[in-house]
């Protein structure tokens, strides 16, 4: 068996390296292997009758994109390498989940909150248009009282749900219903069940609101009860959003989820499908990934970040540790979250970084997660201090994937309050304004894990900083132009990194001088200069070392996928 190789028909700007695609597996004769095919324009019939003429079978095709999954036999995959309207041949590839209180401290919502309730008093629905958020994960529990409206607790806000992998709407796995509670709970059990006071406020101790409580969720149902789905699933819910964005107002897409980096990003179906959605009008905000750890090739967790996070044009999303108090300066990087550069590409990734540990949220009735891991259920007594007993309604977990669906919260409101916004002017602003306040190194002992990390807050941890919603939301800057993140240059002479903006795209918001210049975004001392050495001499030293070659290669060392079992248990311990 030999891998499938992309022929010719590569863009001016795309290499043939970067089409290379080595973890097709040839079928033995008389079987056949799924895979999505990424052509050059929107494909027609006669590119489908050329893979079902060879016994393939078409698996789905896609309105908005120009791709098609197919059953290829070995006959079909012999054709697709010979066709040079061909891109990229990938398999449909396996997708994993990346796995409120102090949280919106951290990211600073309470003049936000001010000023909803001395205008709309609804937060992402003003004048009474919510806007509409694709949550693009494991399905979200619609009758969920927390996200039903606050006078109408079971008026649901969970306008439209449908699954692509069964038949079942129901949020099977709790990942998505946690998701979804960050983003736009209401707070009604919390706060019902603990008591209000006279002027109609919360007496619990603690009430779960999410970051946009007035948003209406469209649920597009991509992972199943064991949290797993396919490259294929994401991408039809992905185009099944941009056909709704005007039924439903459709201004952000939250994708909490994603899978290793095999090519560029300039021929992953999964990439290709993001961006097709970003200049549809869409916002989407993706999580880094939980591979922060992961020191496998000598790299202290740099060069993980996953698809289709790895997209210059999206908002990639790392997370921090609040260590559970209202305190800013010791905020620091989780240790699990994923770092940049991206593979292959070195695009600057992560962009922005978020509250993700240790996150209390919604629970998904009868779901997979709380019946194997009940401790993580937290305790009544928390929002109603009459009662005991762990919570049938909340839930708590950690991750990027907690950390997303709060920058998510974040551009719906900045969309809110100003609905002509464009997706690069709302990633723009979310990056200039975040929070720079935190320790530039931090040693961090992980109980779990029985490690000492160190961990340098540099651009490829904590991309612009952490969130400051408070910041961008009272901005009032309209830059023009594209928000796409840079490419890291490494300088083997000198030894510096350097961004190269004209690499990912023309007409870049970013530059040297003005209100969204290089030193204003990504900082100017010495951990956050465009000329520095980022990280740690290992990775940035001679071009012996092992960790080196990864992050500066041209081929991804993270092909056999993540650690499913290491995956889950940072979505469960976070870290402690």
């Amino acid at each position: 068996m030999k891998a499938v190789y992309i022929l010719a028909a590569m863009v001016a700007s795309q290499s043939l390296e970067a089409g290379k695609s080595d973890d097709v597996k040839r079928p033995e004769r008389g079987k056949s292997t799924p895979v999505i095919v990424v052509y050059a324009s929107k494909p027609e019939q006669r590119h489908e009758k050329r893979v079902t003429g060879k016994n393939g079978k078409l698996l789905r095709r896609f309105q908005n994109m120009d791709s098609v999954v197919y059953d290829a036999t070995p006959e079909a995959l012999d054709d697709l390498e010979a066709d040079n309207e061909v891109l990229a041949v990938v398999p449909d590839r396996q997708v994993l989940g990346t796995t409120l209180s102090e949280a919106e401290g951290a990211v600073r919502l309470w003049q936000v909150e001010g000023w909803y309730q001395a205008n709309s008093g609804c937060r992402g629905c003003t004048n009474n248009s919510p806007i509409g958020v694709a949550v693009i994960d494991s399905g979200v529990q619609g009758n969920h009282q927390d996200l039903g409206w606050w006078s109408k607790p079971n008026e649901s806000r969970v306008v439209y749900r449908q699954s692509f992998i069964d038949s079942d709407l129901n949020d099977a796995y709790g990942h998505g219903t946690h998701v979804a509670g960050i983003l736009g709970a209401e707070g009604n059990i919390s706060c019902i069940q603990g008591g209000l006071t006279s002027t109609g406020d919360c007496k619990a101790a603690q009430s779960y609101f999410g970051v946009a409580s007035g948003v209406n969720i469209v649920s597009l149902k991509v992972l199943d009860a064991n949290g797993k789905g396919a490259d294929s699933a994401v991408i039809a819910a992905i185009d099944r959003a941009i056909q709704l964005k005007s039924t439903y107002n459709i201004r952000v897409m939250n994708l909490s989820l994603g899978r290793p980096v095999r090519e560029s990003y300039k021929v992953d179906p999964l990439c290709l499908a993001v961006e097709r959605a970003w200049k549809a009008g869409i916002v989407v905000v993706v999580a880094a990934g939980n591979e922060g750890r992961n020191n496998t090739y000598g790299t202290a967790g740099y060069g993980t970040i996953m698809s289709p996070g790895n997209h210059p044009l999206v908002i990639t999303v790392g997370a921090i540790n609040t260590l559970n108090n209202w305190y800013d300066a010791d905020d620091r990087a989780a240790t699990y979250s994923s770092k940049g550069p991206t593979p292959i590409d070195q695009i600057v990734k992560p962009d922005i970084v978020a509250p993700g540990n240790a996150i209390i949220s919604l629970q998904s009735s009868g779901s997979r997660l709380p019946q194997l891991y009940p401790a993580n259920r937290p305790q009544v007594s928390l929002y109603w201090p009459w009662s005991s007993g762990a919570s049938p309604y909340y839930y708590q977990l950690s991750g990027t994937s907690m950390a997303t669906p709060i920058v998510s919260g974040a551009a719906v409101l900045l969309i809110d309050k100003d609905r002509t916004l464009t997706p690069d002017q709302v990633k723009a602003r979310l990056m200039k304004y975040a929070r720079r306040d935190f320790a530039k190194t931090v040693s961090v002992y992980e109980a779990s894990t029985a490690k000492t990390y160190s961990i340098t807050h540099d651009a490829f941890t904590m991309g612009a900083g952490i969130l400051d919603i408070n910041a961008s939301f009272f901005a009032t800057d309209k830059p023009s132009g594209s928000a796409a993140s840079p490419k890291a240059v490494y300088n083997a002479t000198a030894k510096t990194v350097t961004m190269n903006f004209a690499a990912t795209g023309t007409n870049v918001i970013w530059g040297t001088t003005g209100n969204f210049a290089t030193n204003v975004i990504w900082g100017t001392n010495v951990i956050w200069g465009t000329n520095v050495i980022w990280g740690t001499n290992v990775i940035w030293g001679t071009s012996t070392t092992g960790g080196f070659n990864v992050i500066w290669g041209t081929s991804s060392p993270f092909t056999s996928g993540s650690n499913t079992a290491e995956a889950l248990s940072v979505t469960i311990n976070g870290d402690r």
